[in-house]
């Protein structure tokens, strides 16, 4: 695909007319933007505190400062670049070109995930700290050949959607609840399930709540602080914040 650069400074134009961000940002601001549309997918306008949480999942490799201080000067660096807002309530919200940027380092997230999962059979636990790892260094033309060579996947491997280039934020799809809204006696299938914590994912992946599979709930008992489902007549017991984050539709 030919590019040629466009007329506003700082983006370039594919040969279809879409326009792209120029010039790569660091690896931490990738990161972060990865963080805060994923928490904007679930429903989530974070504090600070919030998002240093959710990075604390991060895999180690990134090597990223997770302290309030750290967390708290990147977040304000990133506003000063007009890629975030913090209104007064002191939710963190991205800009338009924030939004931008974030949409482009999902896509190439997603699809690094779907490459290590489906071409190179990498364990789906694994496949999510290498896609960390592989997101930083794909260029524009070899996401899009990644992405060809894919099949044009609507989903990564845990369920959240792989937009298309130029695609705005997806719509999610209809009767879609999360894991916390459901009844008991109610067969559902998995979506969606949560990525980004390597003991939790194994945990997911050992007793198969994986998007496709179907789960029966027995007890949806928040005050316990779990739900228990069954599967092929195996109990399996969820806490509530993590089924939470889990997303299903009644069968």
């Amino acid at each position: 695909m030919s590019t040629a650069p466009s007329a506003k400074k700082g983006r370039w134009t594919t040969a279809q007319g879409v326009s792209r961000p120029s010039g790569r940002l660091s690896i931490t601001a990738e990161n972060y933007l990865l963080s805060l549309f994923i928490l904007m997918e679930d429903g989530v306008a974070p504090h600070i505190s919030q998002l240093a949480a959710y990075l604390r999942r991060l895999p180690e490799e990134e090597e990223l400062g997770t302290t309030l201080a750290s967390v708290s000067g990147m977040v304000h660096r990133m506003a000063k670049e007009d890629l975030l807002t913090i209104n007064k309530g002191k939710e963190i919200h991205l800009t338009p070109e924030g939004m931008r940027r974030g949409l482009y380092i999902v896509r190439r997230h997603r699809l690094a995930e779907r490459l290590l999962v489906d071409l190179l059979q990498m364990p789906l636990e694994r496949a999510e700290i290498e896609a960390h790892q592989l997101e930083h260094a794909i260029s524009p033309r070899l996401l899009e050949r990644v992405e060809e060579k894919l099949g044009n996947p609507d989903t990564c491997p845990f369920g959240r959607p792989i937009y298309r280039e130029g695609e705005q934020r997806r719509a999610d799809p209809s009767g879609m609840i999360r894991l916390t809204e459901s009844t008991n006696g109610v067969e559902y299938t998995v979506l969606r399930i949560p990525d980004e914590d390597f003991n939790l994912l194994s945990f997911l992946v050992d007793n198969k709540i994986l998007p496709g599979q179907r789960v029966t709930v027995q007890d949806n008992a928040p005050y316990r602080g779990v739900i228990d489902l069954t599967r092929n007549d195996v109990t399996i017991s969820v806490g509530i914040m993590v089924a939470a984050r889990i997303r299903v539709l009644p069968v």
